[in-house]
């Protein structure tokens, strides 16, 4: 896996202050993507045990209410097992809260085993394409109306998709 971005302090991709992760790679080509160069899967640098140590190390920072991982596109990151390696140790090292932004939608990632795998061990996934056509710069912590905001240990255990109802 290769990463465009950390992020230590981030406050506009989830609640509080969160320590973001941009992932690099993205097979969707959405119209109007604002990260572009984030698609190319080669971009930025390799993803490797020194940076993750780093980011976990980030993380213990008590100003840090979570993390947010988003790119390109997190759940495209399937070839290696970096990604999933990084939300275990997330849960098991820091228990921060997890939020994954990510152009498939639930039900696809659910019909994915390992992109389930990794969701599993997430809190919060926004899913769902950016479509241009439904931008809109008031919604909260997503880019186009189309996009969910999923409480995913709700939804997993419902069975059913369960919207998350408060941001705090």
């Amino acid at each position: 896996m290769n990463y465009a971005q950390i992020r230590k302090y981030d406050i506009a991709n989830g609640p509080g202050v969160r320590a973001s992760l941009f992932v690099s790679g993205c097979t969707h080509n959405c119209p109007g993507c604002f990260n572009q160069d984030y698609m190319r899967f080669n971009y930025g640098g390799k993803w490797s045990k020194q940076v993750e140590d780093e980011f976990i190390e980030i993380m213990t920072d008590s100003q840090i209410k979570g993390v947010t991982i988003l790119g390109g596109e997190p759940m495209d990151q399937i070839g290696d097992d970096d990604l999933l390696h990084l939300v275990q140790r997330i849960k098991s090292e820091v228990g921060k809260s997890i939020w994954l932004y990510s152009g498939y939608t639930y039900e696809e990632i659910l019909a994915d085993k390992k992109r389930r795998e990794i969701l599993s061990f997430c809190d919060v996934l926004v899913d769902g394409l950016f479509v241009e056509s439904l931008k809109n710069l008031k919604l909260r912590f997503r880019g186009s109306s189309n996009q969910r905001i999923i409480d995913i240990s709700r939804s997993m255990a419902s069975g059913a998709v369960q919207m998350l109802e408060s941001y705090e």
